[in-house]
């Protein structure tokens, strides 16, 4: 069952069975930037969801772009609604940052990324480390650590290594892709970093000791 309005949806997932327990319902809210918290029909959401929230036992998973700016959690309290001020106390906040390579624990959560998406990657010529070990500066460079711009630039990607018949992914082939428009403007400067070492994607090498 699914609620539309506008660009906003919501997507109720059912619950699973595992080992004989009946697991807690998981619902998936997307795109709420789009939805309009001031108006009536944000305010008819707002009481949607807390009615969802009283009758199932589903954990609501709210997904969007500045939503604390947008006024999801805190309208209530500049509009006196007392609807829309219950969502900020219903509602645990959990930040998605995009990747950093200033640190050593960035560059190993970089590549672990990059090694569980090419486990997922249907091309027959692909190889073990095509991403993570061929491609690690270059997809920082073009990705920006957004994991939105990585996701569009692969899936671009592919779609032309498929329609090339060569089905692995090179700096050659996503040299011809376009990205969106962030990640084209910040490119140069991280490319040019990452050429001349004074950034790396790439972690040291397990037991190798940083130099003092």
């Amino acid at each position: 069952m699914a609620l539309n309005h506008r660009h906003g949806h919501v997507v109720y997932e059912s619950s699973q069975f595992r080992a004989g327990i009946r697991a807690p319902a998981v619902g998936k809210l997307d795109d709420l930037h789009f939805l309009k918290w001031r108006k009536t029909s944000g305010i008819e959401v707002s009481n949607h969801l807390k009615w969802i929230a009283n009758e199932f036992p589903v954990t609501l998973l709210m997904i969007g772009v500045g939503l604390a700016d947008k006024g999801l959690f805190s309208e209530g309290g500049a509009t006196g609604d007392a609807a829309l001020a219950q969502t900020g106390r219903r509602t645990t906040r959990l930040g998605v940052r995009p990747f950093t390579i200033t640190d050593e624990q960035g560059r190993r959560e970089w590549r672990q990324m990059l090694l569980a998406l090419e486990q997922r990657i249907v091309l027959a010529d692909k190889h073990p480390g095509m991403l993570a070990d061929d491609l690690s500066d270059y997809l920082f460079a073009r990705s920006t650590g957004h994991i939105g711009s990585l996701m569009t630039l692969i899936n671009r990607g592919c779609q032309r290594a498929v329609r090339g018949g060569g089905e692995r992914l090179s700096r050659d082939l996503l040299d011809g892709v376009k990205n969106d428009e962030a990640s084209e403007k910040a490119r140069a400067e991280l490319e040019a970093a990452l050429e001349t070492r004074r950034l790396t994607s790439r972690p040291r090498p397990s037991g190798r000791k940083k130099a003092a």
